[in-house]
């Protein structure tokens, strides 16, 4: 399952702004549950919190911290339970 900043994040950004993935809180190869906080994202001055959208195995990290990403862009990949 892929991890993305949610659509309603984007909301009233112009196109082609980017955001900032501050922190991860998770690893490659860690369980996490549903609803579970697993990094924190900037955009436009406002922070996000990136939730697991299901309980699972974190596969791998496609943006890794305090790099920027494009609206859509894949962070994570989650294997689900």
């Amino acid at each position: 399952m892929d991890i993305t900043l949610p659509a309603e994040a984007w909301t009233d950004v112009e196109d082609g702004t980017e955001a900032l993935l501050e922190e991860w809180f998770v690893a490659v190869h860690d369980c996490v549950q549903q609803g579970q906080v697993i990094a924190n994202v900037m955009l436009v001055k406002a922070a996000h919190e990136i939730l697991a959208p299901t309980s699972g195995v974190v596969e791998s990290i496609e943006v890794t911290a305090q790099q920027n990403f494009a609206r859509g862009q894949v962070l994570a990949r989650l294997k689900s339970e």
